[in-house]
């Protein structure tokens, strides 16, 4: 009798760099195709790069966290251990957290108003695609370790 081998991965969806990315570029086509400007030009980019100044050392930092803990950074590989210190000791996503940063600031930059009604889906599927199946991976491979951490670090703030 043969027995099935469950894969030491999450199976996530899609991988979310390029999720994020790819709806950015449907938000910026919408923009040029629907134009909807809310904020002056200089205001926009004043309020999306502040957004976005604050994403990217949470991405940065998220990283350098789970290289020092030398486990991957990518959701379709084998996770080696629970990273439970710095960043992760407050939220257990930082990445997705930056990677919504970025994304949003992004949106408000380039006054791409229909981005941040797209904001929406995509967090749906970030959450449903991607971080409950890795949840479920984590739960299934590190138990009450994971479990524990679960219930003292938020999911995304």
């Amino acid at each position: 009798m043969a027995t099935e081998q469950v894969p030491d991965r999450a199976g996530v969806v899609a991988f979310p760099p390029l999720l994020f990315v790819s709806m950015f570029a449907v938000a910026i086509l919408l923009r040029f195709l629907f134009p909807t400007p809310v904020l002056p030009t200089l205001t926009a980019i004043g309020i999306g790069l502040v957004v976005m100044l604050i994403g990217l050392p949470v991405l940065l930092l998220a990283f350098r966290q789970m290289i020092r803990n030398k486990t991957t950074i990518n959701p379709r590989g084998a996770t080696t251990r629970i990273v439970s210190d710095g960043l992760y000791a407050y939220t257990r996503n930082p990445m997705y957290l930056a990677l919504t940063l970025l994304y949003t600031g992004g949106c408000i930059m380039v006054n791409a108003w229909w981005g941040l009604l797209l904001l929406i889906p995509l967090l749906i599927v970030v959450q449903k695609g991607i971080i409950e199946r890795e949840e479920l991976y984590l739960t299934r491979k590190f138990g009450d370790e994971y479990l524990r951490y679960k219930g003292r670090v938020r999911q995304w703030l």
